[in-house]
């Protein structure tokens, strides 16, 4: 659960005492609609902030046609070649690191930084010196190349 969604949900329980004092007369009315209110437009604005982030894409457009040459020349008919392109095999894809169980977008940039990008790379990787560059258990390690030799043998 996002933790914007929980603090929204706090906000409106919090507003709810606030109508519930209302309508039951305390001695320190006032004291408990005010605190009450204030709270749930704190909790309100803490939820903002703790919203997810939108991400921005960026599209490059393809570079603009060639203007065609002045006419200063006489044309010429030229006939069009024929090519013929060979049909590229196809690359498997590469397994994202957070495929891994385990394994979150953190670790992932983390493991990226130290050379291992894809799931075969952490598969071949030493749990030991793993654990150490991350300063972390090697049983954590060893975990996560477990599972990512079971990731390979499925594909």
């Amino acid at each position: 659960m996002r933790s914007d969604y929980a603090l929204y949900t706090v906000a409106i329980i919090l507003f709810i005492l606030t109508f519930i004092v209302l309508a039951y007369p305390p001695d320190l009315k006032e004291l408990w609609i005010v605190t009450t209110a204030v709270l749930g437009l704190l909790f309100i604005g803490l939820g903002y902030t703790q919203r997810p982030k939108p991400r921005v894409i960026t599209i490059e457009a393809p570079a603009p046609a060639p203007a065609p040459p002045a006419a200063t020349e006489a044309v010429k008919e030229e006939k069009p070649e024929i090519v013929v392109e060979a049909i590229p095999a196809p690359i498997p894809p590469v397994m994202e690191l957070t495929g891994v169980k385990g394994i979150g977008e953190r670790r992932s940039e983390q493991l990226k930084a130290l050379g291992i990008n894809s799931v075969e790379d952490l598969a071949k990787a030493s749990p030991n010196d793993l654990a150490a560059k991350l300063k972390i258990s090697p049983k954590i390690t060893e975990r996560w190349i477990e599972n990512a030799k079971k990731l390979l043998e499925k594909s």
